[in-house]
């Protein structure tokens, strides 16, 4: 018999399949720690915590690594992990990951285009300049499933959002079947990350990456970061 690989060595389908659903929170573990790694990245999280965007990213993470990621403290790292001002060339201010794919990214962004027109930035969705770029499949937003891009119901993907104008997006046409989900503003952000079908989308990827075997990311995975959205 194949040894499990992935998230199947702590969860087997059928209770994956009910934490997709939202009908059990499997119990989680402990986590396990590495000091080395801890002190490789705390300086970049004190550069992050001096960012205006910092109390948005660290509640978002909050509600992410709470609603998203199953069993996140038995994860962490090795399944999923997540990064701290990676220097890329997008510069994000943090990157959840997993296996070999990127799940989750807030990015700082410019105000909204109705902010100082007689709307306040909470009031148009905006907090001090955050966006996120959410990975999903794209047949969780396609008219019957469907892996044809030009079935995409673009007033679902836009109903997870605030606002309809919070939300763009890019389709991967490489064959994979991939959506990238590109939401402004705190308020749209954690919105679709509560959304039903938005949040449900989120899970089915998440489940599909972290079952894929070890987390390719681990040597850039922030403990600092990491302890904000397990609440520790």
């Amino acid at each position: 018999m194949p040894i499990p690989k992935g998230l199947r060595q702590f969860l087997d389908p059928e209770q994956q399949q009910a934490w997709l659903d939202g009908e059990a929170i499997p119990p989680d573990g402990d986590r396990s720690e590495s000091l080395e790694q801890r002190f490789k990245y705390a300086a970049r999280f004190e550069k992050l915590l001096r960012r205006p965007q910092a109390q948005d990213v660290l509640a978002i993470l909050g509600l992410y690594a709470d609603t998203c990621i199953p069993i996140p403290r038995t994860t962490e790292r090795f399944y999923w992990s997540v990064s701290c001002l990676p220097s890329t060339s997008d510069k994000p201010l943090t990157r959840v990951n997993a296996s070999w794919m990127e799940l989750f990214t807030l990015l700082p962004d410019s105000p909204s285009p109705l902010a100082g027109e007689g709307v306040s930035q909470g009031e148009a969705g905006e907090g001090p300049g955050l966006r996120a770029r959410i990975i999903l499949h794209l047949s969780d937003f396609t008219s019957g499933g469907s892996p044809d891009p030009d079935h995409l119901d673009v007033d679902l993907l836009e109903s997870c959002a605030v606002r309809p104008e919070d939300v763009s997006h890019t389709i991967w046409r490489n064959g994979k079947g991939i959506l990238i989900a590109k939401v402004r503003g705190p308020a749209s952000i954690r919105a679709f990350l509560a959304h039903p079908h938005g949040l449900r989308a989120i899970r089915r990827f998440n489940l599909t990456h972290m079952n894929r075997g070890r987390n390719a990311y681990q040597a850039s995975h922030c403990y600092s970061v990491a302890d904000a959205m397990l609440g520790e």
